[in-house]
C-alpha cells in the first residue's frame, strides 16, 4: 500500500470514527423495565435532588442540591415544575419549568434559561429530554446542548445529562431525585 493510499485509508477511517462517536442513543435503544415513568406524576408534589456536575475530563468540579415543586394541571395537561437550586459554593438560583404532555409519551417544555422548546420522549421507565441550556460563563451566558437521560428505579429517579458545545462534549451532570 503506498504511503498516499495508507494516509488516506486513515483520514477515512479517522472521519468514520468521529460521526458515529457524535451520535447519540435514541429513546429505543435504552433498556427499560416493567416500571412506567411518567414525569407529571413523579414531580408532582415535593420531590429533592442532590447532583454533581463534572467537566469534560470527567473531573467533579461542583456539588448542588435542589428543592422541586411541580404541580399539575390536568385540563391543560400542564406540568409546572419549580427548581430551587443551592451549589456548594453558596450560589443559589431557579429555574421554572412548563411542561406539557402531548401524548404517546411525548413532552415539550420551556423555561426562562432554555432556548426554544425542550423535547421529551417516555418508554418505560426511561425519558429522554433535549434542550439548549443557556449557563452563565464569564460574565456573560453561553448555550450548551443538553441531553437528559432519566430513569425511574423504584422510587428513585436518576438522571445523568450530557453537555455538549458544537457537538463535543463539554461536561456531566448526575443528579437524584426522590419524594421528599
Amino acid at each position: 500500500m503506498t504511503a498516499a493510499r495508507r494516509i488516506c485509508f486513515t483520514l477515512l477511517f479517522s472521519c468514520i470514527f468521529w460521526l458515529t462517536a457524535c451520535t447519540s442513543l435514541t429513546i429505543d435503544d435504552a433498556e427499560t423495565t416493567s416500571q412506567t415513568f411518567a414525569i407529571e406524576d413523579f414531580l408532582r408534589g415535593d420531590t429533592v435532588a442532590t447532583g454533581i456536575l463534572f467537566d469534560r475530563s470527567g473531573n467533579a468540579t461542583r456539588h448542588f442540591n435542589v428543592d422541586l415543586e411541580g404541580t399539575w394541571d390536568e385540563k391543560n395537561e400542564l406540568l409546572t415544575l419549580r427548581e430551587d437550586f443551592v451549589f456548594n459554593d453558596g450560589e443559589e438560583n431557579q429555574r421554572v419549568w412548563k411542561i406539557k404532555r402531548l401524548g404517546d409519551g411525548k413532552y415539550e417544555g420551556e423555561a426562562d434559561d432554555v432556548s426554544g422548546k425542550a423535547i421529551g420522549v417516555s418508554k418505560g421507565n426511561t425519558m429522554l429530554w433535549k434542550y439548549e441550556l443557556n449557563i452563565p460563563y464569564k460574565g456573560s451566558t453561553l448555550a450548551v446542548d443538553f441531553e437528559d437521560w432519566m430513569f425511574l428505579n423504584d422510587d428513585i429517579l436518576i438522571n445523568r445529562a450530557v453537555m455538549r458545545k458544537f457537538g463535543f462534549k463539554v461536561g456531566e451532570v448526575l443528579i437524584t431525585i426522590k419524594p421528599k
